[in-house]
């Protein structure tokens, strides 16, 4: 069985202030802590998966630079198959500057660098890796017309797709109706839908509207609730696990990339979003974005304690 998930998607590093609470406008907060992280929403999801044991190959641009070749050298040491990563000789590696607050909650820019200028010529490079994919997973951290286009190639193929619409955007029903399966969070199940997604019950109606512009299968994240699955067979709210949160970066990543292995491993929709929820709920406990990824023997020893 082809186990092999292709990811397609950003890499920035991250620079990180923890504060007490995150400044608002025109406001200066003194006494931070700061820091650096690997991050970006796909390499975060590659990181991801391959801890929780999958075989990854991860498709991005990163710029000529030292940011862009740290980052080369920590997907290589987390296993993941580097060849189709680009260097941009004009375009600087992608940054993020994150705060975050005493109780968990963040605030994100993202300067996208050569994020930005991965391109449709990337994903016919990538075409054959692509075609011999279990799976693909992908999010908005990239050109539009790059998803089309890797959609184009996953849905001539048959290749199944995971799109994390994220960041936010309007999203037409062509490029929906060739995804598998979709997993936004509350924010941009509305945005997506015009629904306000605040309970169990919106979250079904989000999720209904959401299947009838074309993806397969709709998985809304409802942070410490759990996941909404809804497709034509199933409507299940599947519970989040209690933990102290210390920093939410990350969390959709972790869970989009530890859903993204366990399918390509042949597990069920219901317990690899289980698996998942586990997965985002340890990486809350941890500081920065792909530090905070657990790996598989991590997960189950955490599920295996939440069952007892």
């Amino acid at each position: 069985m082809n186990k092999n998930i292709v990811v397609v998607g950003s890499s920035n590093t991250d620079m990180i202030v923890a504060m007490d609470h995150i400044p608002a406008p025109g406001e200066t907060v003194l006494g931070g802590d700061f820091s650096t992280a690997a991050g970006g929403k796909g390499a975060n999801q590659a990181v991801a998966a391959a801890r929780a044991g999958g075989t990854v190959t991860f498709v991005a641009r990163v710029g000529d630079d030292l940011f862009g070749r740290t980052a080369v050298e920590g997907f290589k040491a987390d296993g993941i198959d580097t060849s189709l990563i680009q260097t941009d000789k004009d375009a600087p590696s992608g940054v993020a500057l994150i705060f975050v607050g005493n109780a968990g909650e963040n605030s994100i820019a993202v300067a996208s660098g050569a994020n930005g200028k991965l391109s449709p010529a990337d994903i016919d490079q990538a075409a054959d890796c692509i075609k011999s994919a279990a799976i693909v997973l992908i999010q908005l951290e990239t050109p539009i017309e790059t998803v089309t286009a890797l959609l184009n190639v996953a849905d001539a193929n048959s290749i199944p797709v995971v799109l994390n619409p994220a960041p936010a955007q309007e999203l037409d029903d062509a490029l929906l109706g060739k995804v598998s399966i979709i997993t936004p969070n509350e924010s941009e199940a509305e945005i997506l839908t015009g629904i306000q997604v605040t309970d169990e019950s919106t979250a079904i109606q989000a999720a209904s509207a959401l299947l009838a512009r074309g993806p397969g299968t709709v998985v809304i994240t409802m942070g410490s609730r759990g996941a909404l699955v809804k497709n034509c067979d199933i409507e299940e709210m599947i519970p989040a696990f209690k933990v102290d949160a210390v920093d939410t970066t990350a969390a959709g990543d972790t869970f989009n990339g530890v859903l993204a292995a366990n399918l390509a491993q042949g597990v069920s929709l219901q317990d690899a979003v289980r698996f998942a929820n586990a997965a985002a709920a340890l990486s809350v406990t941890v500081h920065g974005a792909q530090p905070s990824a657990p790996h598989r023997d991590v997960i189950e020893a955490f599920l295996a304690a939440s069952s007892r």
